[in-house]
C-alpha cells in the first residue's frame, strides 16, 4: 500500500493535474509577478500562474493567441549588453553601483563573485542565500550573477532570478536591473522605467525574505541600480530608482490574492489546462475559473484576447476600464448602464444613474440643437452652470 500523501504533496499532484500529466511547469518570473500584483482580483491569472500554466500556448490554443512579448532581435541584444556590462567579473557593474548608490564606500577593485551553481531551482536559492550570508561578512564588494530567490505567492513557491545583486562592504545588498533600452541624456522612457521598478520591486521583497533569516538581518536597499544602454551606444549607464512605493504596492496586492489551492478547490472535476486538449474542453475549463478582466491587461496577460471577447460578450463595463467601472458603482454591465440614462431602469436615488440621465438629456440638447428643460433633475435648464 502505497503512503498517504501529505497535504503538500497531494496539492502538487493537484496542480499537475491541472496543468496536465505530460507538461513541464512554466516558472513564474517577476514580470509575470507585478503583472499579477497589478490585478489581484483575477483568479483565473492567479490559478494558472501558480499552476505554471504556459498562457501564451494556452491561449494560442483557444484562438486567441497572444500579440506581445519580446523579439528575437531584442533578446539578442539585451543578452549582448548584460555581457558587456558584467565583462571582467562585473568590474564596471561594481564601479556603477559605488558611483550612484555608495560612493563614500571604499571603490571596488577585484570584487569576488562567487558560483551559485546548483542542481534544480530549489538547490540554487539555497546556494544562493548561503552565498549571501557568506558575501555580507566578508566586507568586500561582491556580485552576485543571476542569483535565485524564492517569494511565496497565494501559496505556492515562485522561483525568481535578477539579472545581479551587489553586496556592499558593509553588508548591505542591492539589486541591480539591466535593461536593453536606451537612456538617452541621462534619462529613459518613464513607463519603461516604471515597468523595471515594479519588476524590482519584486526581487527586493523576496531578497527581504532571505534577510529576514540571518542574524543579524543586512539592509536590503531600496534603491536599485537600472543599468541601460548610453544614448545610442553600447555603453553602460546607470541610474538609481527608489522603489519604496512599488514594493509597497505589491506587497500589499500580494498578500491579497486568494491562495491556489481555495481556487482549485472550487473547480468542478476532471479540469485540466493541458493545450493539447480540444479547444471547447479548454474553453471550459478556463472559463470555470472567474477573470477580472481590464484593459490594463493587454500588456501583461497573455490571455487578454481571449477575457476581452469574453468580457465584451457580456457586457461588463470592466472591459471599458477600472476607473469608469468605479464611477458606475452598481451597474455593472453596459445594458444596464444604457437603460440607466434613458430612465427605464435604475434608482434615481443613485448619484451615478443621476449623472447618466443628466448626461443623456444634456446630450439630447446637442444633438437637437435646441435647450432642453424637460426632465431636468433640478427644474434649472440643462445649460444652466451648476
Amino acid at each position: 500500500m502505497p503512503p498517504p500523501r501529505t497535504p503538500g504533496t497531494a496539492l502538487r499532484q493537484q496542480l499537475a493535474e491541472l496543468r496536465g500529466p505530460d507538461t513541464a511547469p512554466k516558472a513564474l518570473d517577476a514580470r509575470a509577478l507585478a503583472a499579477l500584483a497589478a490585478n489581484p482580483g483575477c483568479d483565473r491569472r492567479a490559478l494558472l500562474d501558480g499552476v505554471g500554466v504556459d498562457k501564451a500556448k494556452l491561449a494560442g490554443a483557444l484562438g486567441a493567441p497572444s500579440a506581445f512579448g519580446m523579439s528575437q532581435f531584442a533578446f539578442m541584444r539585451g543578452n549582448a549588453f548584460e555581457a558587456r556590462v558584467k565583462a571582467d567579473g562585473g568590474a564596471e557593474l561594481l564601479r556603477l553601483v559605488h558611483e550612484r548608490l555608495d560612493p563614500r564606500a571604499e571603490p571596488p577593485g577585484s570584487g569576488t563573485a562567487p558560483d551559485l551553481s546548483a542542481i534544480g531551482p530549489e538547490g540554487r536559492t539555497a546556494r544562493t542565500e548561503l552565498a549571501l550570508r557568506e558575501a555580507t561578512g566578508a566586507g568586500v564588494w561582491t556580485l552576485l550573477d543571476h542569483p535565485m530567490l524564492a517569494l511565496d505567492v497565494a501559496g505556492s513557491p515562485a522561483f525568481l532570478e535578477p539579472d545581479a545583486v551587489v553586496v556592499h562592504p558593509d553588508g548591505g545588498w542591492t539589486i541591480v536591473e539591466i535593461k536593453s533600452f536606451p537612456m538617452l541624456d541621462g534619462s529613459a522612457d518613464p513607463a519603461k522605467v516604471g515597468a523595471a521598478a515594479r519588476q524590482s520591486a519584486v526581487y527586493v521583497l523576496a531578497l527581504e525574505e532571505v534577510a529576514a533569516r540571518l542574524d543579524p538581518a543586512p539592509e536590503v536597499h531600496h534603491r536599485i541600480l537600472l543599468v541601460c544602454p548610453k544614448d545610442f551606444s553600447n555603453l553602460p549607464a546607470a541610474s538609481a530608482v527608489d522603489v519604496r512605493k512599488q514594493r509597497a504596492v505589491t506587497r500589499r496586492q500580494l498578500a491579497r490574492l486568494t491562495r491556489v489551492e481555495d481556487i482549485a478547490a472550487a473547480l468542478p472535476e476532471g479540469i485540466c489546462f493541458s493545450p493539447d486538449l480540444p479547444a471547447d474542453e479548454l474553453m471550459t475549463a478556463v472559463e470555470a475559473v472567474p477573470a477580472t478582466y481590464a484593459p490594463e491587461c493587454l500588456s501583461a496577460c497573455e490571455l487578454a484576447f481571449h477575457c476581452r471577447a469574453r468580457s465584451r460578450e457580456r457586457g461588463a463595463v470592466t472591459s471599458l476600464g477600472r476607473s469608469l467601472r468605479a464611477e458606475l458603482g452598481s451597474l455593472t454591465t453596459v445594458p444596464d448602464v444604457l437603460a440607466a440614462a434613458r430612465g427605464t431602469a435604475g434608482d434615481p436615488g443613485d448619484p451615478a444613474v443621476a449623472a447618466l440621465r443628466r448626461a443623456a438629456l444634456l446630450r439630447t440638447e446637442a444633438l437637437r440643437g435646441t435647450p432642453a428643460t424637460a426632465g431636468a433633475p433640478d427644474g434649472r435648464e440643462a445649460g444652466a452652470c451648476r
